[in-house]
């Protein structure tokens, strides 16, 4: 009997923990300290998305989080239908406290006007919690998939575009961000010190992202990347903020503590790392990628489409 070589998508699959990932956000307060970046990467993109040309009806926001992005897709497109979605209830806990705010904000503002816009469809995003490979929507119901700083939690990011491109409409686009392989860089080194135990994510290199969405059959995806550096004071601080991006959610983690003189070497490696100005930094690659499902060139049954484009007159 022969064994098959393992896929490259399932080289490129982590062993990561998904209900500790999503324990982990269910508490907002607990990864509250690392928005900031969160907040810098949906810049970013916004800049981005603003040079695509759209007007979406369906817009889905997977990895909402606390829903800070949600009012700004709503306002980019208000005519459109705008769903947030998490894996972590207490985020959308969080997200759903935040729409309640800001509806009452408005009725103070506002008053019996605010009814006229009710009326004509103003009720803001929808929330939802799902899993990014199974969701709750139909095949073509969405035009725009927007996801940032959420795909890296996933075990299975081949799986994960499989299903954004089911759920998009022809021609819909996906734009998302994640965190690439040299992120924590400086944790996986510092580390080194102690054991040789994964500390943190194998985060998947760019080109990677690539291939699989065009194995998941998407058009032309378009990947660049950009390296953040936050520098920090004391390793204690730095290590604290790691804790706030969300830890260490591998299966195969160490479990235990560190001993006291582990964590002095723990510390020590990284007071060596401190630069010219006394920080210690840390770094974050962070990707980007976008693409559009195509118009099919095949029927459900493998039959070749055929399109002639007549002449203007």
């Amino acid at each position: 009997m022969s064994l098959s070589p393992p896929s490259a998508s399932a080289k490129l699959s982590a062993p990561i923990d998904l209900p500790l990932v999503r324990r982990t956000f269910g508490q907002p307060q607990r990864v509250a300290e690392s928005d900031f970046l969160r907040r810098e990467v949906s810049w970013r993109m916004q800049e981005r998305l603003a040079l695509v040309k759209i007007a979406p009806n369906q817009v889905l926001d997977a990895g909402c989080g606390e829903g800070a992005d949600l009012p700004m897709l709503q306002k980019r497109y208000p005519e459109a239908q705008v769903v947030g979605l998490d894996g972590a209830y207490g985020m959308l806990r969080v997200a759903a406290e935040h729409q309640r705010g800001a509806r009452s904000a408005v009725d103070r503002l506002f008053g019996s006007i605010n009814k006229w816009l009710g009326a004509a469809g103003g009720k803001g995003p929808e929330l939802a919690c799902a899993d990014f490979a199974q969701l709750p929507l139909g095949h073509n119901s969405l035009d725009l998939v927007w996801s940032n700083l959420a795909l890296h939690w996933h075990p299975q990011p081949d799986r994960v575009f499989a299903e954004w491109r089911r759920v998009l409409r022809v021609e819909g686009l996906l734009m998302f961000s994640c965190f690439g392989p040299d992120t924590l860089r400086e944790v996986r080194s510092a580390f080194e010190s102690i054991d040789l135990a994964p500390h943190t994510l194998p985060f998947v290199d760019m080109h990677d992202f690539g291939d699989m969405l065009v194995n998941a059959g998407f058009s032309t995806p378009v990947m660049d990347m950009e390296t953040i550096t936050v520098t920090y004071e004391t390793p204690q601080r730095l290590l604290q903020d790691v804790r706030a991006w969300g830890g260490n959610p591998l299966e195969t983690r160490r479990r235990g503590l560190l001993s006291r003189g582990q964590r002095q070497r723990l510390l020590a490696a990284f007071e060596v790392m401190r630069n010219g100005d006394g920080k210690i930094p840390l770094t974050f690659e962070v990707v980007y990628g976008h693409a559009f499902r195509p118009v099919p060139k095949q029927t459900a049954s493998g039959e070749s489409i055929i399109r002639f484009d007549l002449p203007r007159k």
